[in-house]
């Protein structure tokens, strides 16, 4: 781990902040054959953010860097992954007043909702951001993104695990990918931001975070993801003709033990007594499964149609307005607990960070 330069001098490292780099984008340099990794992060980052103004440094907290290696590819991120960026907070979390998570853009929604669960009652700030471009890139979105994310990462009214991107600071349990390529790749489709820079000022709602809905000390839920690793927990869309027997190949395989199934509109299924049949038989066995709309806006109300009847009868648990990230990371964190059936639906049901 280096140490940056104290761009705001503090005499204590529990008033600095901790950035960790664990690669994407922003961190790659152009070579011959494309965007490749690069080293050297942390005086990459110094010499980006000295290049801003001396007012704009002036208002940055102290940080150190801590980069990984190796660095993670986000598109090849599993739970152990999301596991392991856990730890590493939790085990630094008394030594500094927040944290800077710098990740792919590619899952790093997916990464932000299971960091909620897993650092559930946070009482200060942890922030992931990542770039569309690299950091070097004349005009481009990461120097901004980063600046963004320490500024809010100082914040001690923001109490939970956040996504900074483009200016506008989202729920990280809330937060989806909606574009491939745009700067503003990030939205919170069911959720208003928690902050938003406007001019020169980094504005935080504190109305909308989970200041006041928190009490006590951090009840940090450090579980071993070694059980729901390797494709236990499956998600799946529907499409026009699915069959019973496509259906049964996931649910129906022993090794799963949860899945996330999306939905039509507001929580339709073909009327196709087969399907439900197979949803049934894995729920009967234990299996967790939830149901979100495939729409990226607006909750399911199973029932409300008669083509979504049954499905409650099923054992199938709405969603409601989740993202799928949310539902998925859920699914996730209760099946890695020794928990009963019975208990792991009631707590998917309540809301825990937020996250519905």
């Amino acid at each position: 781990m280096s140490q940056a330069p104290l761009l705001a001098d503090t005499p204590h490292r529990q008033e600095r902040v901790l950035v960790i780099y664990t690669g994407g984008t922003i961190g790659m340099q152009p070579q011959a054959n494309g965007l490749s990794p690069a080293g050297h992060f942390s005086e990459r980052l110094d010499k980006a953010l000295s290049q801003r103004s001396l007012q704009d440094q002036s208002l940055l907290p102290a940080y150190d860097v801590m980069s990984y290696s190796p660095l993670i590819d986000s598109s090849a991120a599993t739970p152990l992954t999301w596991q392991q960026l856990a730890s590493d907070i939790a085990e630094r979390f008394d030594q500094y007043r927040g944290f800077v998570v710098i990740h792919g853009t590619d899952t790093l929604s997916w990464t932000a909702a299971s960091l909620a669960y897993q650092l559930q009652g946070l009482d200060r700030p942890v922030v992931l951001t990542g770039a569309m471009a690299p950091l070097e890139t004349p005009n481009g979105d990461g120097l901004g993104n980063v600046y963004g994310a320490l500024r809010f990462s100082a914040h001690p009214q923001l109490q939970e695990v956040a996504v900074y991107f483009a200016d506008r600071l989202l729920r990280g349990v809330r937060a989806i990918k909606q574009h491939s390529e745009a700067s503003d790749a990030f939205t919170s489709p069911s959720y208003p931001p928690l902050g938003e820079r406007v001019g020169d000022d980094f504005i935080l709602f504190p109305s909308r975070g989970l200041v006041y809905q928190q009490r006590g000390a951090p009840r940090f839920e450090r579980l071993d993801y070694q059980p729901v690793a390797r494709g236990e927990v499956v998600r799946i869309a529907l499409w026009p003709g699915m069959a019973a027997w496509q259906l049964d190949a996931w649910l129906g395989h022993p090794n799963v033990k949860g899945a996330l199934l999306q939905l039509w509109g507001a929580g339709n299924l073909p009327d196709d007594p087969d399907l439900l049949a197979v949803i049934a038989k894995a729920s009967g066995e234990g299996k967790l499964i939830a149901a979100i709309s495939q729409c990226p806006q607006g909750r399911v109300k199973m029932g409300a149609y008669a083509a979504g009847n049954g499905l409650v009868d099923a054992g199938v648990l709405s969603g409601d307005d989740m993202t799928p990230e949310a539902v998925y990371t859920k699914l996730v964190h209760l099946i890695a607990q020794p928990l009963s059936p019975e208990d792991r639906r009631e707590r998917f049901m309540m809301p825990l960070v937020g996250e519905r």
